[in-house]
């Protein structure tokens, strides 16, 4: 399996509900540096998985509708505990809509799938991996 990753970072605020998360269940911020990971087992017609700077475009957009925010304030996310974990999806989800749509070319089309991984410390991350 061939893959490209790209990077970049966002920076939030939220609270958690449930006693399991302690202090976190106050407001707090995060910085979390994000990786997506793109993959499929042949190249394209141009030799490559997809083309790195339309990835990492779609990366930062996507990652734009987050930045800065209080996702306790954001009506996709209402009623649930913005975790790692979950924004991992998030993110990963909202790449594959650009991916079918379009966004990333028509190479992107044989993209088998995507991971992301959201490192809240150089000890701590969480991943969502999918297939497109």
């Amino acid at each position: 399996m061939f893959s490209i990753t790209v990077r970049d970072h966002i920076m939030i605020a939220h609270s958690f509900r449930g006693d399991v998360f302690g202090p976190a269940q106050k407001l707090h911020g995060a910085t979390f540096i994000v990786d997506a990971c793109f993959r499929r087992s042949e190249l394209d017609a141009d030799g490559i998985v997809v083309d790195i700077g339309a990835a990492t475009q779609e990366l930062g957009d996507v990652l734009a509708a987050l930045n800065y925010r209080n996702l306790d304030d954001e009506p996709d996310f209402a009623g649930v505990n913005t975790s790692t974990e979950m924004l991992a999806k998030v993110v990963a989800d909202r790449l594959a809509d650009r991916v079918h749509a379009g966004a990333l070319g028509e190479g992107a089309r044989g993209l088998e799938g995507i991971s992301v991984t959201l490192h809240e410390s150089h000890v701590a991350w969480a991943g969502y991996e999918r297939t497109l």
